[in-house]
């Protein structure tokens, strides 16, 4: 065991001893999966595990099981599974300790969702105290159970044997151990529909053969969740949709499947979020039937066979069957969905002609208009509502699409939901309401922030959304290069004098580039006179003199898209060619090197875009998406810096340099206080020299002598008052500090 491990493994109370002979392998496992805070909360769970006391087995099964278990849900599950386990031990239900961790794997695959693995949990806790005699054989024969049945299936036949053996305990071990007759029975009348743990592979080749792209699937039950009754519906965790679906008529359920994930996909190809907040509720609804209409056209121009699998399930309301004193909108509205949907519909109404004979004349004009939902939905609203929509009671009968999502991913809201079960998006005004294209977004990042008014960090203040930066045209990288060949020749001297050139000779090597002689006959003396020799005879030979890695933040601001006075490009223009010429200086000094740039609209959206990763050669990727970079909103710079600072944190070169390339002041629309975002930046630079990482900003304001050395210090800044000189300074200032 390395000292490290010997360290974590000290940090257990626990004093079983066999956990010597598996901790490492453990460990080790567990790094791959957890975070450190993951990490410290399985070591609290086997200790409390193991303080329980129901034998050695137990701490051994939680220490080996977790990490696969987090695998398929998260971190927080593990201390709710040594809550459960210590739940089991209170009421002495004997035996059923080891077969809760143990199958707990199998089960936490079969169901890939923790929503579903906590409903799971909790389904043991009720046992308990529902059927105490019945829980160990159940927890055995669990992972069959799971792989026969729907968690709602598990939970019904769980409670038809609850039900029926209330009053006969000493039957329910054989129930709940499948050894009785009505158990078997009970199993296969449950085990009915399509079950989404079966059809998991088919459906993700499905998505990927029609649409080119993976999503994650995060399925549901309605036994774990009656209260809020979930529907189908998109965010960014993936596509939320059930975990079993019965066949409905003759369509089949995995064809259900299929035209829900259609649907749904066909949105996240075609449909941009409206802001909810200038629209009424009516509107709302009136809306989402255009756009759910206008996306499926465009899903059936590439799909012709679409339609008929989504007409089998869209009903068609008869006309008048909403009667007097309910509220119809629901009703009319569905029938010009239905309408929208089949051309061959046999409706008469002038208002629903009307509408579909204008949804025709805009989508054959631009059917990618996404405004064109919102002017046909609030006009429909403005000439068919009547005062009876008000009404309390509202008529629902043929009126719900099964295969279509609840269209929350249409709407962006301003307002946070007050409680967590409310209706609302979680892509709205705080995350990315103008995206123009959201393709490879990853999660986002809360940072705080630092408030000087009252000297302490706003907490999770600023979000920060990452992407890859679309690929351009790498060619117009190459040409800028061409243009500056006489610069680019002179940096090649310079890059040849800094390389390194001395190598440093690295001995007692296991395996090496060579034999080093001097231990190789020492060992083979050891072993002529009978002693253990060395093994570490080899040895290797590595570059020495340079050990920095390098992150080139640009400000992508609105700001670098002007023409300063006096030159012929725009500043974005002259970073491009600065930015092209300091990678091939550094790419030929060998330094490890990532480039990335940031914007912000507000701090609820702080744009932090890839554009070279440490690992990626400068070559045509990165070119292409240098060459594809664009101007747009503020400059929130702290967010941005401290984001830029987590990729360097983690690097092992001796040196770190966060190289910012600016034009202003850090600065956004919804601070008015220029001070604070100045006093913010400041901070998360002293945060990153606290890091081991030095901050060095390249500032293209002319008046930034005004503030620059506060924020980042007197010797860590540059300004480069001629900014048509940025191509020829940019690359020798790198070079200059990091000689």
């Amino acid at each position: 065991m390395t000292p490290e491990t010997q360290a974590i493994r000290d940090r257990l109370r626990c004093s079983v001893r066999k956990i010597d002979d598996i901790f490492e392998d453990a460990f080790n496992e567990a790094q791959t999966v957890l975070s450190p805070s993951g990490i410290d909360a399985w070591l609290t769970g086997v200790d409390r595990v193991c303080a329980l006391g129901r034998g050695t087995e137990l701490p051994l099964i939680f220490l080996d099981e977790i990490p696969e278990i987090v695998r398929h849900s998260d971190e927080a599950i593990i201390s709710e599974i040594a809550d459960v386990t210590a739940y089991l031990s209170e009421f002495a239900v004997r035996g059923s300790y080891a077969p809760f961790l143990s199958s707990l794997p199998s089960i936490a695959r079969r169901l890939n969702s923790a929503s579903l693995l906590r409903g799971w949990l909790k389904m043991v806790r009720e046992m308990v105290t529902g059927a105490k005699e019945g829980t160990t054989p159940f927890l055995e024969r669990a992972p069959y159970i799971f792989s026969q049945l729907s968690c709602e299936g598990v939970n019904s036949w769980v409670n038809y044997g609850k039900r029926v053996y209330k009053d006969h305990p000493h039957r329910l071990p054989d129930y709940f151990g499948l050894k009785s007759a009505d158990a078997q029975a009970m199993l296969v009348k449950e085990r009915s529909g399509t079950l989404f743990m079966d059809h998991e592979r088919q459906l993700r080749m499905f998505e990927r053969a029609f649409w080119n792209l993976e999503t994650e699937f995060r399925p549901y039950s309605m036994a774990f969740d009656t209260a809020r009754k979930p529907r189908p519906h998109i965010s960014t965790l993936g596509l939320h949709i059930p975990d079993v679906y019965e066949d409905l008529g003759d369509v089949s359920g995995i064809d259900r499947y299929r035209a829900m994930i259609a649907h749904m996909m066909a949105h996240k190809v075609w449909s941009k979020p409206y802001l909810a907040d200038n629209f009424s509720a009516f509107q709302h609804i009136s809306i989402e039937v255009f756009e759910d209409a206008r996306v499926e056209y465009l899903a059936i121009q590439k799909f012709p066979g679409l339609r008929q699998l989504w007409l089998k399930m869209h009903p068609a309301p008869h006309p008048g069957r909403c009667p007097d004193g309910w509220s119809c909108i629901r009703h009319d509205l569905a029938i010009l969905s239905f309408a929208l949907l089949n051309p061959d519909h046999r409706y008469t109404n002038p208002s629903v002609l009307t509408f579909v004979e204008k949804f025709k004349a805009r989508i054959e004009t631009n059917p990618y208009d996404t405004d064109m939902a919102k002017n046909l939905g609030v006009e429909w609203l403005k000439d068919n509502f009547v005062h009876e929509f008000r009404q309390p009671k509202v008529w629902f009968e043929d009126t719900e699409v099964s295969y279509r999502d609840d269209n929350r991913y249409l709407w962006i809201f301003l307002e946070e939901a007050e409680e967590a079960d409310d209706f609302t998006s979680d892509h709205g005004a705080q995350s990315r309401a103008n995206d123009e294209d959201d393709e490879g977004l990853l999660p986002p990042q809360h940072y705080p922030e630092w408030d000087s008014n009252v000297q302490n960090y706003r907490p999770d203040w600023a979000t920060v959304y990452e992407a890859i930066q679309p690929a351009g045209n790498a060619s117009e990288i190459d040409s800028l290069l061409d243009k500056h060949k006489m610069l680019s020749r002179q940096l090649r001297q310079i890059v040849d004098l800094l390389k390194p050139q001395q190598r440093k000779r690295v001995r007692y090597q296991e395996e090496g580039d060579e034999l080093d002689l001097d231990t190789a006959i020492r060992a083979a003396i050891d072993h002529r006179i009978g002693s253990t020799p060395d093994t570490r005879i080899h040895q290797n030979h590595v570059k020495d003199g340079r050990d920095i890695s390098v992150l080139l933040l640009l400000d992508l601001s609105k700001s670098i898209g002007k023409v300063p006075k006096g030159v012929e490009h725009t500043i974005l223009q002259l970073s491009q060619e600065a930015v092209a010429l300091m990678a091939e200086a550094v790419e030929g000094l060998g330094d490890p090197f990532a480039i990335a740039g940031f914007s912000s609209n507000t701090r609820h959206e702080v744009r932090y875009t890839h554009l070279k990763g440490f690992s990626e050669a400068w070559g045509h990727d990165p070119k292409a998406r240098l060459a594809a970079i664009k101007a747009g909103d503020s400059t929130r710079m702290g967010a941005a810096l401290r984001h830029a600072g987590r990729y360097l944190e983690n690097r092992k070169e001796e040196k770190r340099l966060l190289l910012l390339l600016t034009d202003g002041e850090p600065h956004d629309i919804d601070e008015q206080d220029p001070k604070y975002l100045q006093d913010d930046t400041h901070v998360a630079v002293k945060e990153l020299e606290s890091k081991g990482i030095t901050t060095y900003c390249i500032t293209l304001d002319p008046d930034a002598d005004d503030y620059v050395a506060d924020v980042f210090g007197r010797n860590n800044y540059t300004v480069i008052d001629k900014v048509e000189r940025l191509p020829e300074k940019l690359p020798r200032l790198f070079m200059s500090l990091t000689r």
